[in-house]
């Protein structure tokens, strides 16, 4: 049986565009002079949600904690290593190829990189055109006609499909890929830190574009970001990570205006405030964040957690129900 959220209202099965049920991703290292010891890193260690169909779900956390990885896994870029993914009511965990093609089209992905993630032999048009090209739809002259209308719609001109990415500067080659993305009219896309790399007045435009975007499309979205402002801005509901595991998730108000996990603190408490008189939330937080995500018994914070006690190095906390629709994993989240 599937674990259940506690304290959290489920959505009925015809409601849940996106389902993972303690998702593990796990790689292995080796260190010592001839590399004979074996490490194994939990990047996605037990990780449980939801997501609904037409909903922004953000995942924020340091870099390193595992979000992107857990983007790459839902996609199976990666291939998980333990529990399930259910896209659309349909286990696609260990699906093969075959099952997979069509299931592909309706999950897509925006990259952090947009110059990385766009070939630069290619001109746009063939970018934008190759996932059609891929699964066989429209003719030559059909996927042209689709290519230059998605950049019109992303806020390019359709005469720009015969330019190479390089030619382009980074907002718009982010646009360019927010294009293709949308080619095989997808019902869910992953947003891996979508505008980490671009101007914060361009962050502004695509972040809109995207909100714009999901109106017109009834798009279902997983945002994944380190900016916590930027996140709840885009989220309906946000799930905090930490060395692999989600620590905290609830609404987005619930998070930035009453966190309940030390960590989720932590990261308020990190953004800047020219004006140390407003900050309203202050963090007793010491240390660095871990260097490995090894398998550790209790709670991944318990180390640099300033209301830790003895059963936090022991025992590991669950995400347990404490208000309306947030969880958190921390033993003494009363306190908080």
């Amino acid at each position: 049986m599937s674990p259940r959220l506690c304290g959290e209202k489920k959505p009925k099965m015809s409601e849940a565009i996106l389902q993972t049920i303690e998702l593990t991703k796990i790689f292995t290292a080796r260190r010592g002079v001839f590399g004979t010891e074996k490490v194994e890193n939990v990047a996605v260690n037990r990780v449980s949600f939801w997501l609904e169909k037409g909903e922004t779900l953000g995942l924020v956390g340091e870099s390193g904690c595992g979000k992107s990885t857990l983007g790459l896994t839902i996609m199976r870029l990666y291939e998980a290593d333990g529990g399930r993914i259910l896209f659309d009511g349909k286990d696609i965990t260990n699906a093969d190829e075959k099952y997979l093609k069509p299931i592909r089209k309706q999950m897509q992905m925006i990259f952090q990189d947009p110059f990385a993630s766009l070939d630069p032999r290619l001109t746009v048009e063939q970018i934008i055109s190759e996932p059609l090209e891929i699964h066989s739809i429209g003719t030559k002259a059909e996927r042209t006609k689709i290519a230059a209308e998605l950049l019109e719609k992303v806020g390019l001109s359709g005469e720009d499909l015969h330019l190479f990415p390089s030619e382009f500067s980074g907002g718009q080659q982010q646009r360019i890929g927010i294009a293709r993305a949308l080619a095989l009219e997808p019902k869910l896309i992953i947003c891996d830190e979508p505008v980490s790399s671009l101007d914060v007045s361009v962050q502004a435009q695509i972040l809109n574009l995207l909100r714009d975007l999901q109106d017109e499309f009834g798009l279902s979205y997983l945002f994944i970001s380190h900016n916590i402002a930027v996140t709840a801005f885009m989220s309906r509901r946000i799930g905090v990570m930490y060395l692999g595991k989600l620590v905290e998730i609830g609404t987005s108000r619930q998070i930035t205006d009453a966190p309940r996990h030390p960590y989720t603190r932590e990261l308020l408490a990190a953004i800047p405030e020219p004006d140390p008189s407003k900050r309203e939330i202050e963090t007793n937080v010491e240390g660095e964040t871990n260097e490995t995500s090894e398998r550790l018994n209790g709670c991944v914070f318990y180390k640099r957690c300033p209301i830790a006690e003895e059963t936090c190095a022991v025992e590991e906390p669950n995400l347990r129900g404490i208000d309306k629709n947030r969880q958190v994993a921390c033993h003494f989240a009363e306190r908080n």
